[in-house]
Order: C-alpha cells, then sequence, then structure tokens
C-alpha cells in the first residue's frame, strides 16, 4: 500500500539526468528555466543526444514500475477493461470507484513533462543550429507527439505550444484540445516530410545511439510509424471536426508519404532498462489481474489469444477457467481475487507503442468514413485480425469465419455485493457483435466489430484502448457498482477524464484556472474531452 502513496524516482540510470531536469520542486521552474546546451556538448559522441532521445522514448509509456501503476495500471488499464486491481487500495476509496486520488494521477502530468517534453524540447534546439540532426528534430518531434498525446487524452488541455515561455501574466499558458491536435499534426508533417527524403539514407551516428524501438530501417519504420500515429489521432478528432480529420487521415495513408505499419515486423516496441512494469505489478506485488470484459469478450469468442494474455484462475472456486475481476466493485480484502487470472508474464521485457495490426483497424475505420487511400474495409479488418494473430504463432482463418460466437455473460462467484453479478443475458452492457465481416450491417455495428477486434489486438495499451472507448462507445464495458465520487460522476457513462493537477493549480495557477475554464465543463472526471461528443452515430 505504501508503494503507491507517492511518486517514485524515474529509474533512469543517466549522471546526466541532473542536467537534463535540474531542481523539479515545482512545475514551472523545470519549464522556464532548461539548461542551455552548449554545441561541444551536443557533438560530444553524440551521447547527450542520444541519451535525451533514449530518455525520452522510454517516458511514452512510463518503465518506472511505480509511476505506471499509478499512471497507467489504476486508470486507463483498468477503465479500458484490460486489467482490475484486487486490492481494495485506500479502503476501496480510489481511482476505481471514482474517488480520484490526485496524487496518484498528478503522475499522468509530471512523468512526460519531466522526462519527454524537456529532452525533445532541447534535441529540437540542438537540431535548430545543426543541419546534419535534421534527422533527431524529426525523431524528437515524432516522440514528444507519440507522450503528449497521452497526456492531453487523459486531462485535457495541455501545455505544449507555450513551453517554457512565461506569458505577460507570469503564468504558462496551456492549448486547448481544438488547438493541440492541429499542433500534433503540424509536427508530424514537418517530421514525416523529414524523414521521406532521408529515409533510404545510411543511419546517422546519432540516430543508431538514439533509437531504442528499430536495428534496422529506421528512419523507414519511425516514418511509418509516424504516419499511424497520424492516421490514429485523425480518427479521433472524426466526431468533433470531420473536415481536419479527413485531410489529416488521407494525408496519412497516401503512399506517397511513405506508408503506415503494415507488417509485424515493423511494429514498435522500446525496450526498457528494467523489468516490464507489468511484470513487477503482476507478479511480485500482485497488484493486477484480468479484467472482467477481457473474460466475457475473449472468452465469448473462444479467443486462442487468450491464454496468450492471461493464465488460468488458480482459486479453487474458479480453478483452471480463466477468470477476470469487474473495475469498481466492492472489495474487502485483497485475498479474495488474489488467485484470479494473471497477467501472461512479459517475457520479452518490451514496451509495446504500436503494432501493425492496428494501423490496418485504422483503416477499416478510415473506409467506413469513405477516406481516400483508405482502401476496402472488410479487407483491413480481416487483416487486423490476421496481423494479430501471427504475433502469437496463430493462425486466423477459423475465427475470422465465425459468425456465431458472442461475449459471454460475465458472473463473480465470489461477489462482496448482490449488485456485481448483474451482468446477464440481455443486459445492454453485453454486446451482441459476433467476428466475421458482415457487409449487410450498418455503419455503427461494423465500427463496433472494428474497435472491438482493435481493442483486442492492441492489448496492453490502456491508454489507447480508454482513449477509443470514450470516442466511440466499443467495445461495450460493464459499469462500475462502487461510485464513490460524492455524485461527481455519474455511473453512466463513467469516468471521462483526470483533473488538472493540484500541483498545477498551486504552482502554475494562471495557466491552470484559464485552462479549466475552458473545459466546457467542470474540472472533474465527468466532464468530457472535446472529441468525446454524446452523440457518437456514424
Amino acid at each position: 500500500m505504501k508503494r503507491i502513496q507517492y511518486i517514485q524516482p524515474a529509474g533512469i540510470a543517466l549522471a546526466m539526468l541532473a542536467i537534463l531536469t535540474g531542481c523539479t520542486k515545482n512545475f514551472k521552474e523545470y519549464n522556464t528555466n532548461p539548461v542551455n546546451l552548449t554545441q561541444e556538448q551536443i557533438d560530444a559522441d553524440f551521447t547527450l543526444v542520444g541519451a535525451f532521445m533514449q530518455q525520452a522514448q522510454r517516458a511514452i509509456i512510463p518503465q518506472d514500475v511505480g509511476t505506471y501503476q499509478l499512471s497507467e495500471n489504476l486508470t486507463s488499464d483498468s477503465y479500458s477493461g484490460y486489467m482490475a486491481a484486487e486490492a481494495p487500495f485506500r479502503s476501496n476509496s480510489n481511482n476505481l470507484t471514482y474517488n480520484l486520488v490526485d496524487g496518484w494521477n498528478a503522475t499522468i502530468w509530471t512523468y512526460r513533462y519531466t522526462n519527454v517534453m524537456n529532452p525533445t524540447y532541447k534535441v529540437i534546439a540542438a537540431a535548430a543550429k545543426n543541419p546534419d540532426y535534421k534527422d533527431m528534430d524529426a525523431f524528437a518531434r515524432i516522440v514528444r507527439v507519440s507522450a503528449m498525446a497521452r497526456v492531453s487524452e487523459k486531462i485535457g488541455p495541455i501545455i505544449y505550444s507555450q513551453y517554457n515561455t512565461l506569458n505577460a501574466d507570469n503564468f504558462i499558458a496551456y492549448d486547448e484540445q481544438k488547438d493541440i491536435y492541429p499542433l500534433f499534426f503540424k509536427d508530424l508533417e514537418t517530421a514525416i516530410n523529414t524523414l521521406k527524403g532521408i529515409k533510404s539514407s545510411a543511419i546517422s551516428a546519432q540516430m543508431k545511439k538514439a533509437d531504442l524501438a528499430y536495428t534496422a530501417n529506421n528512419y523507414e519504420n519511425w516514418l511509418r510509424y509516424a504516419n499511424t500515429l497520424r492516421l490514429r489521432l485523425a480518427l479521433r478528432i472524426a466526431y468533433i471536426d470531420a473536415a481536419l480529420a479527413k485531410t489529416q487521415g488521407e494525408a496519412a495513408m497516401d503512399p506517397a508519404n511513405g506508408g503506415l505499419l503494415s507488417e509485424n515486423s515493423q511494429n514498435c516496441y522500446v525496450t526498457p532498462n528494467v523489468p516490464h512494469p507489468l511484470n513487477i505489478i503482476g507478479y511480485e506485488w500482485s497488484d493486477t489481474r484480468m479484467g472482467a470484459p477481457m473474460e466475457s469478450i475473449l472468452g465469448g469468442y473462444n479467443d486462442p489469444r487468450l491464454p496468450k494474455y492471461f493464465e488460468p484462475a488458480t482459486d479453487p472456486v474458479v480453478a483452471g477457467q480463466y477468470k477476470g475481476i469487474r473495475s469498481g466493485i466492492n472489495i474487502d480484502s485483497k485475498a479474495r481475487y488474489d488467485s484470479y487470472s494473471k497477467l501472461d508474464f512479459f517475457g520479452s521485457n518490451k514496451i509495446q507503442l504500436m503494432v501493425a495490426a492496428e494501423s490496418w483497424f485504422l483503416k477499416a475505420e478510415a473506409a467506413l468514413r469513405g477516406w481516400a487511400n483508405a482502401g476496402d474495409a472488410k479487407t483491413n479488418y480481416e487483416t487486423g485480425i490476421d496481423r494479430s494473430f501471427e504475433m502469437y504463432g496463430l493462425s486466423s482463418a477459423a475465427y475470422k469465419s465465425d459468425a456465431t460466437s458472442k461475449p459471454k455473460p460475465y458472473m463473480d462467484p465470489k461477489s462482496v455485493t448482490p449488485g456485481q453479478n448483474d451482468v446477464l443475458d440481455g443486459s445492454p452492457y453485453l454486446s451482441t457483435i459476433t467476428i466475421k465481416w458482415n457487409d449487410a450491417d450498418n455503419n455503427n455495428r461494423k465500427l463496433e466489430r472494428i474497435v472491438t477486434q482493435k481493442w483486442i489486438a492492441i492489448f496492453p495499451d490502456g491508454e489507447e484502448a480508454w482513449a477509443e472507448y470514450r470516442r466511440t462507445g466499443y467495445p461495450l464495458l460493464f459499469p462500475v457498482v462502487a461510485n464513490n465520487s460524492g455524485g461527481v460522476i455519474p455511473t453512466i457513462p463513467g469516468v471521462r477524464r483526470i483533473p488538472i493537477p493540484l500541483a498545477e493549480y498551486n504552482t502554475n495557477s494562471g495557466g491552470a484556472k484559464d485552462a479549466a475554464s475552458k473545459l466546457g465543463g467542470p474540472d472533474n472526471g465527468a466532464t468530457r474531452l472535446r472529441w468525446d461528443v454524446v452523440n457518437k452515430s456514424f
């Protein structure tokens, strides 16, 4: 319990980290007083620039286990339906029961500003002085968007264009979500245009030192990653800004811009310099287990990936079954659910940023929307399933042809309260979507099929899964039973965002208050982000 009440150190064993971040007692200080780099420092065997970029890549999804638990596992990993905690943290009044804990959630903000915005800012500034570093400029912009989009998609407004800039009122201004996505697209377009021009060139010495994801075809693979990220973000705003979404999505899919991730050899993983956080949280700490929606959906589909993701339960009541925990329930003690299904151990120790399967599902939705260069929705959908199965050495032929299997009811034989066992046949939270593509379905049903399979395929990326759930409403997930928000967050439709951290109100008060005033609602977990529209009809 003690370990989740404070922010643990980032755990990046680099001597120059002190040079990079300096004192981080408050946000304003580490955003307005960066250490200037001399050209001699930059050119010293590319070590400093390489270290900055390695640090930034490892923080896109936090590798520090304490930070991961607070900022990922006890928010998006559980809100997405992937996982659930078996422990009643804070007497069962915590994020999962909608009593949002600022001390936990602040790590979403602080970790990536310290470990991504700061180093990428320095690399981009260094590259502006040295044309030989144009690949580092492109790389830094891609990594910056990768991380900060994840922050914005949890919190909303963020500091981006005004980073390291105090305004006339002596605060650092935020960018609203209506402005932040064009800034993301601008960064990605700059990076894509650079990488297009050098993708066939020999990899520079600085890129070899900096890149933790690819050992070959670095420029081409990061170009494909950037295009896929551009398509992901374009679809994120499709309901709220259809014109911009279409323009950016079509550009991402334009073959002239370098292509998307299409093969598993192009999958993007970052190798941490510590054990995979979920191995520690799941095994050493025994703090996370399979989520009930995973049992319902993968179990109902008889999905061959289920044993690749989770271990059978060892609890005598459900021994040998794949048994998940419903998130947001009454839990009296950790012992009740500790023997439910653990996550399969991540033997490769790689943190997944994006896989080719996702790009095919993105293209499938783009095809439904009639975007140019998207191809055929059915072909894209089935190829997405193929790529996901290939990752685990499985055949998808029979699975893709299954037109009858559906998610199954979830029952908890060890529930504390009767309300935890209401997910029966006919429940509005139990999907009736099948696997096989059906051209006769309307677009909303086709979208549910696409997003449900994408949700399965991108596991364990809870941040992306939760963002897509809020954007589309899919897959259908079970509501919380224990809502300890004091009426702030409605049980239906559930938590929609994470509030701006209290530390920001204390140290960057003008910026935080100005940003909060433009949210369109109170700065709490019930206010929707701009792209999380109420009417999600196609």
